[in-house]
């Protein structure tokens, strides 16, 4: 059974305010007897005083009585007159007294249609009126004003204190569970794909804390999410461009054999030109094998590297291609070997693709300079190029696939570079600044961390 947090919060306080205004009404009836209480002492006290006297009670004393205790009064002397402060002629007095009980007040009589309640009482020997009869009637309008001046605190605390109580609890209800249906509709629009954050609350509470939790999971899932669309992208390029890369590439070997062939059969060729013919299948074969090694990580032998050669291979095969468009390519080569654990093919992609999209971005007489050094336990390659640098729209996605700002690219150089540095525990990122553009590449000299 589905109980909204709304009722939650109202059933409490609704027993609470039933409570509340039962102790109000038993502590209003306790009032109401104390007040009667308080009055019937009062009678007997003014009873005591009037029946025991030993001063004669003409009607001036009995008015001043009655201006201090509210009451009327009848004295019936024993001849049977009657002094009364009652404006009547006649007042009908009971033959027995209404009161027995002088600690109670009896039920009220009717007086001139007004209610009373009556104290009939012997005159004592010491009044000098032995015989005599005191009668006196407490308006019972006193009474209950009495009465009310008791309860009314009581009932008004209880009562309006309750009722604010549950106003309360129903404007903070309506409110919470108004702030907790911005989060639920929050997270549906997150389940339906909008990663946008939700705007916070003023207050500093948990429903800020709720929403900052949504919010945190929100951008969780919008990184998951772009992980996964370039997980599949990968995927989904290396299923379509392997057919068609093996195709191309044993063209490609073919080509070359021939190539090699012929110039062992004729020995009196421009051996130059073929040997950049020869250079340029190569380049072309390992151009290839980008779309070959694109999402894969299977298969990664572990051999001992050393990233000098690695950067001599790339630069012998790309000089051909600086010469033709009198680009400057500066490299020097450490004097000790740089050896580091990995795979011998992807890392000399990854010198490859950060070289060749140097060499590119530079242009016709531009300039490229690549620089190996260690610093610490890692291995750095920095590969400097003046050209104008990535597009600003473009700067931040450089390295996600088919994201490039050359017409006839296709945007997986980059991309093939960076998953190879990291497979190896190490990492690609690029930098401008005076005019150049830098592309680090930094790799442990450890072991590989990297498939095994």
């Amino acid at each position: 059974m589905r109980w909204s947090i709304r009722y939650r919060l109202l059933v409490p306080q609704i027993l609470l305010l039933l409570g509340v205004l039962g102790i109000s009404a038993w502590t209003a009836w306790s009032s109401a007897q104390h007040a009667q209480n308080r009055i019937a002492s009062q009678l007997r006290g003014v009873a005591q005083t009037l029946t025991e006297s030993s001063f004669p009670l003409p009607l001036s004393v009995l008015k001043q009585m009655k201006g201090l205790s509210g009451a009327e009064f009848v004295l019936v002397r024993p001849d049977g007159e009657q002094v009364a402060t009652f404006d009547l002629e006649s007042v009908p007095l009971p033959e027995t007294d209404p009161m027995p009980d002088p600690d109670r007040l009896g039920p009220p009589i009717e007086v001139a249609g007004q209610e009373y309640r009556v104290r009939r009482l012997p005159m004592g020997e010491r009044s000098g009126l032995p015989g005599g009869m005191l009668y006196i009637f407490y308006p019972d309008e006193l009474l209950r004003d009495a009465i009310w001046d008791a309860v009314r605190p009581s009932l008004v605390l209880g009562l309006f204190g309750g009722l604010l109580c549950m106003g309360l609890t129903i404007v903070i209800g309506q409110r919470m569970v108004g702030r907790l249906r911005e989060v639920e509709r929050r997270t549906r629009l997150i389940a339906a794909g909008d990663f946008s954050p939700m705007p916070l609350p003023n207050a500093k509470d948990e429903f800020r804390d709720l929403s900052l939790s949504v919010n945190e999971m929100a951008a969780k899932l919008l990184e998951l999410q772009s992980a996964i669309q370039k997980t599949e992208q990968l995927r989904l390029i290396a299923q379509l461009s392997s057919g068609l890369a093996h195709q191309l590439r044993n063209s490609v070997t073919g080509a070359r054999l021939a190539v090699q062939v012929h110039a062992g059969e004729c020995p009196m060729g421009d051996d130059d030109a073929l040997g950049v013919v020869l250079r340029q299948l190569a380049l072309m074969e390992a151009n290839l094998r980008r779309f070959l090694d694109l999402g894969q990580t299977e298969g990664w032998r572990r051999e001992p590297c050393d990233l000098r050669e690695l950067i001599e291979e790339s630069v012998i095969l790309l000089r051909p291609q600086c010469r033709h468009a009198h680009i400057e390519l500066l490299w020097t080569s450490p004097s000790v070997p740089m050896m580091l654990n990995g795979d011998r093919g992807q890392l000399g992609h990854l010198v490859l693709n950060v070289l060749g999209n140097a060499v590119e971005a530079a242009g016709p007489n531009g300039a490229v300079e690549i620089r190996l050094i260690r610093e610490g336990e890692h291995f750095i390659i920095e590969v400097w190029d003046n050209g104008k640098g990535p597009p600003a729209d473009l700067a931040e996605k450089v390295f996600e696939p088919f994201v490039t700002g050359k017409p006839e690219g296709i945007g997986l150089g980059l991309a093939v570079a960076k998953q190879a540095a990291e497979s190896h525990g190490g990492s690609l990122a690029w930098t401008r600044g005076q005019g150049r553009t830098c592309f680090r590449i930094s790799l442990p000299s450890g072991v590989n961390h990297g498939p095994q």
